[in-house]
Order: C-alpha cells, then structure tokens, then sequence
C-alpha cells in the first residue's frame, strides 16, 4: 500500500463536504485549528452551501473534492462530515491525480465510501474524526488525527473489556461504518478480506439491522478470512418493542463460536467523542490479552 507523505508545516490542507450540509461555524474552527498546528487551509467553494440535504449538487460536490484531489499542492483532505451522499458522487470522480501524487483523505461514516476506493488503488487513507466533531473530541482523537497526518509514532491500548477474545494477530488494517462496509460486499469497491484486520462501528441502527448486516458478511466469507476483529461504537443502538433478546456483544460472537482471532468491544473509534484515527491500509500488529488490548502500527 502507498503511504501518503507526512504533512509538515506550511503544507496546504483542503477542506469539503462530500456529502451533508454543515454549518460555517464547525468549518470556521477547523480552520483555525489547522492554522493553530502550522498549515495553510483551503476550504471548497460549496463546503458551507445548501441543497437540500447536501452541501451541493452531485456535480458541485464531485467538482469540489475533484479540485481537492487534482491541486498538486493540496497534502491533505479533509472530509468535513458525513451524512450521506458520498456514494452518489464516487464514480464521478477522476482519481488519477491522486495515483500520480498520493496525499492523505480524512473521514469517517459515509466517508467509508471513499475508503473503499483509495484501499482498492492501493491508498492508505485515514479513518478519522472531522470538522464536524472537533469542538466535541476527546484530545485522544485530535492528537492521533494530527499524529496520523505527520507521521508520529502510534500505538493504541485500553484495558481488556468483557466479551473480549484473546490473541495476537497481523495484518492489514481495513474498515470503517458497518452500514457501508454491507453496502459494498460483492461490489468492486469491497475491502480485500484476505488477511486483515477489520474494524467495525456504526450509529442509531436497530439491532435487528447489525444481526442482518453480521450475516450477510458472514454468508460472503469475510469471518473466515479476516484474522481479527475491532469493534468500536455502537452508538445509540435500538431495539423493537418486541426485544430482539441479545446484546451488541451477543450478536456479534455467535459468529465466532469456533473462531480462534482475536476480538475486541469498546475500541475507541466511532460516533462519539473520543474518535481515534486508523490509518487504513497500514500494516498493525492486535493484540488482546487478560489486561489490555493493543493496536499498533508496524
């Protein structure tokens, strides 16, 4: 996989919105914060713009992170929040530029979409929080955003939760939201399974929903191929009135009943305030023992 250069100071960050509208005010203090580590920041356009739902039009958001992917002294994009929408512009984009001059994009959520793509032409990009967030995160997640971007040392660890099962394993980190993961089997965006270590969040599904979801992974051999198993939030789950009858945890480790990689509950990424970049594409060593589970970066 081709990783992206380190940013340094004076390097030039571009902020857009690819999916939902967002307000100036969350753009505005991204501004200032990037500008507060050193950079200079460019912001689209229609990144504060209307229509309807979205920031724009299917054309000015494609045009907007075209400009993002095809101004070589762009180092860095920033998705500035999710939503929904990412996957109505995909095909539109001309990523070339992004082959001949690899630089970092940034986001979670619907941003998974353009994960899967930049995984796909061999393109480490990074799972992290956005504009969006940044007045609510966790120092934890601005850190190894910034950590992620200049290529500073990062390692992972939190005590060993229940549920957990204990392991060591190696390989390439992929993931991202659930929801766009599923949408993606069998397409020719999907994620390469073979090998890797998958991380999983997602927001506000019913728990009817994350069994399905589980399944249709299962039924397409991702379990047998993966080698471990990151789960981060499940945020604001919901249940039927009728209860589906089992936990986030028990869902997902009747799929694993004779596995022997290793999994993990509560890893610190997702929809909430202590989102952690991943770095997709990265080659990391996951360890879950008795005391601590353990992510780092090879």
């Amino acid at each position: 996989m081709i990783k992206p250069k380190a940013l340094v100071p004076g390097d030039l960050i571009y902020i857009t919105a690819p999916a939902k509208a967002i307000e100036n005010t969350f753009v505005d203090y991204a501004v200032d914060f990037f500008y507060n580590q050193g950079f200079r920041v460019l912001v689209s356009p229609n990144c504060t713009c209307k229509y309807g739902y979205f920031s724009g039009s299917d054309h000015e958001r494609t045009m907007d992170l075209q400009s993002g992917i095809d101004n070589e002294e762009v180092k860095a994009i920033i998705c500035a929040r999710g939503g929904y929408g990412s996957i109505r512009i995909l095909d539109s984009l001309n990523w070339a530029a992004m082959l001949r001059q690899p630089k970092w994009l940034v986001g979670f959520s619907d941003i998974t979409v353009f994960h899967h793509r930049l995984f796909n032409l061999g393109i480490q990009s990074i799972h992290g929080t956005m504009p969006v967030n940044y007045t609510s995160n966790s120092p934890e997640a601005l850190q190894t955003l910034m950590d992620s971007l200049c290529d500073r040392e990062i390692k992972i660890s939190y005590p060993t939760t229940n549920s957990a099962k204990h392991g060591r394993a190696e390989g390439t980190l992929i993931g991202g939201n659930l929801s766009i993961i599923y949408s993606l089997l069998a397409t020719k965006d999907s994620f390469q399974f073979k090998d890797a270590i998958l991380f999983i969040e997602d927001l506000s599904e019913q728990l009817y929903h994350l069994d399905r979801m589980l399944f249709a992974l299962k039924k397409a051999g991702v379990f047998d191929l993966i080698k471990g198993l990151i789960i981060g939030g499940m945020t604001d789950m919901e249940d039927t009135t009728d209860s589906i009858g089992l936990s986030v945890q028990d869902i997902i480790l009747q799929h694993f009943n004779f596995s022997k990689i290793p999994i993990a509950f509560d890893f610190p990424c997702g929809h909430f305030e202590d989102n952690r970049a991943m770095i997709i594409g990265a080659n990391v060593l996951f360890s879950v023992s008795k005391e601590e589970i353990q992510l780092t970066y090879l």
